[in-house]
């Protein structure tokens, strides 16, 4: 999540074109507003969400449904509208927060500014004592990338983000449309347990059963657990 023009967009696109070129499969494809990369045997799931101030509750939604906020801030521009509304997703939402400071390539970039900015709204750096790891780097050189990976798997592993396979399936819609020949079909993230072909699921007040089941390489598989989404 970030302040519109931040550089998030960029920051995916990067994530998903270094993936590619490191896997042969490609490793990351892009479904509608979800991203999958493959980092040292571990799979990190991205949810996109859009920093125009349109699209507040589209955010708000992004947040909940999501174990680890990246807050992108640009380093040259700090604190704005849409970072300020991302903390308060996350504080909503009870979902930690690590900071991505983008665009260390510029010349006017300002850091001690961004956490000083970013300390009065009670994000501290664990350089300062404080609880969020903030990584520094560019998306448009791949700076700090890989940090960002590392740091993401970490906090995971602090927080003993896990899922038990053999439950029955809970998950979010992240998004579903109308195809003219498939029928209804939807981005699900699975959070727990495993979703199966020719299982039955309820939204809310609809209902369907699951007709075909796709992962992110778009491949078809007959059950998808939480690592896979």
């Amino acid at each position: 999540m970030g302040h519109v023009d931040h550089g998030k967009t960029t920051l995916l696109d990067y994530i998903r074109k270094t993936n590619i070129a490191k896997n042969e499969k490609g490793g990351i494809t892009q479904h509608t507003g979800a991203y999958q990369v493959v980092f040292q045997g571990h799979i990190i799931n991205f949810i996109d969400t859009p920093g125009h101030e349109a699209f507040t509750q589209m955010r708000a939604r992004g947040a909940k449904v999501t174990d680890i906020i990246v807050l992108v801030v640009a380093a040259d521009d700090g604190v704005m509208p849409q970072t300020k509304e991302a903390i308060n997703h996350a504080a909503a939402a009870n979902v930690p927060i690590i900071v991505f400071v983008n665009k260390m390539d510029k010349p006017n970039k300002d850091v001690d500014r961004i956490k000083n900015e970013l300390s009065a709204l009670n994000i501290v750096t664990e350089e300062w004592g404080g609880s969020n790891i903030f990584v520094y780097g560019s998306a448009l050189t791949g700076q700090g990338i890989d940090t960002l990976f590392s740091s993401i798997l970490l906090l995971a592993e602090i927080l003993e983000l896990k899922a038990n396979k053999n439950r029955y399936p809970i998950g979010t819609v992240i998004e579903a449309k109308l195809h003219h020949n498939k029928g209804t079909i939807a981005t699900l993230m699975v959070q727990n347990g495993t979703l199966m072909v020719r299982d039955f699921i309820v939204a809310g007040y609809q209902y369907g059963r699951i007709r075909s089941l796709e992962n992110t390489n778009g491949q078809p598989i007959k059950f998808a657990p939480r690592e896979l989404r």
